[in-house]
């Protein structure tokens, strides 16, 4: 018999990996794809003159215009900016405006200053560091996939038969096994992270990490629980939950309810003890 504060006093802080932090293979191909204009673009740092200079050098490569976005680390063309006297939408996938509404915007964001003041010595070192700072953004979604590969490298290592997220009318569809009850009665598609299929039972699996606190915890803790309760008496079918995190333990209540319900609710402790060969029969 397991004891839910012996259990929860086990979650960890991280999963982190080596490759959570920075995508430096991606930083760096999107810092090559400005290599050119950027490198146009320095010959005005340091220049006095820099928006007559800026003026010439549109004049004579327009495609210097697609860059400006990322040197103010914005990913999209189009960008609105206003103030008490002039703005509007300003658009840099090719030459749309008049070279003086370009300088007013290069004016107005700082980057002539950047420039001429010669506060950086390179566009294209400046851009990579634009882009490593986008990139810290994506952890999130590198965050959200780690448990995931986590959970799917044990079931690999079990050599099982599984399917990653499938939809539970695919359930049904493979091996008659009716959901309606999990899903409204078929008025919304539910999806599993992965789905274990052995000779005797289907496991559908639901996997998350939560490294700090916040109102989606409780909010998945009774979810959790009333598909728990609702597969209880669906044959050959088995809920299965890995979850872990230090972000639980401002909402152990709900997790221990959820605990409770659900015998087949799993953190990483034990999936490293092994419960990924044994469970799925």
């Amino acid at each position: 018999m397991r004891d839910f504060d012996t259990w929860l006093a086990q979650f960890r802080d991280s999963i982190s990996s080596y490759d959570y932090y920075i995508d430096f293979d991606k930083v760096v191909a999107n810092a090559e794809h400005y290599r050119a204009e950027l490198h146009l673009l320095n010959s005005l740092i340091g220049r006095q003159d820099v928006e007559l200079e800026f003026k010439a050098l549109l004049t004579r490569y327009p495609s210097i215009i697609s860059v400006v976005p990322i040197l103010i680390a914005v990913r999209e063309h189009e960008i609105y900016a206003v103030d008490n006297e002039t703005g509007g939408l300003y658009r840099f996938d090719r030459i749309r405006h008049s070279a003086d509404e370009y300088c007013l915007f290069m004016r107005k964001t700082g980057l002539f200053d950047l420039m001429s003041r010669h506060i950086v010595n390179n566009l294209y070192d400046y851009v990579l560091g634009v882009e490593t700072g986008l990139d810290s953004n994506g952890r999130k979604n590198r965050g959200g996939h780690l448990m995931e590969d986590l959970v799917e490298s044990y079931l690999q290592k079990a050599r099982l038969e599984y399917y990653k997220e499938m939809y539970a009318s695919e359930v049904r569809y493979r091996w008659g096994i009716d959901l309606s009850s999990l899903t409204n009665t078929g008025r919304t598609e539910k999806r599993f992270d992965f789905v274990v299929h052995t000779s005797t039972c289907v496991y559908a699996i639901e996997t998350n990490f939560y490294g700090s606190s916040g109102s989606k915890l409780n909010e998945t803790a009774r979810s959790y629980k009333m598909l728990a309760i609702e597969a209880r008496d669906i044959a050959g079918f088995k809920f299965v939950w890995f979850t872990d995190g230090a972000g639980w333990r401002s909402a152990r209540q709900n997790l221990r309810e959820t605990f409770e319900v659900l015998p087949t609710l799993y953190n990483i402790k034990e999936l490293e003890g092994g419960i990924a060969a044994t469970l799925f029969v």
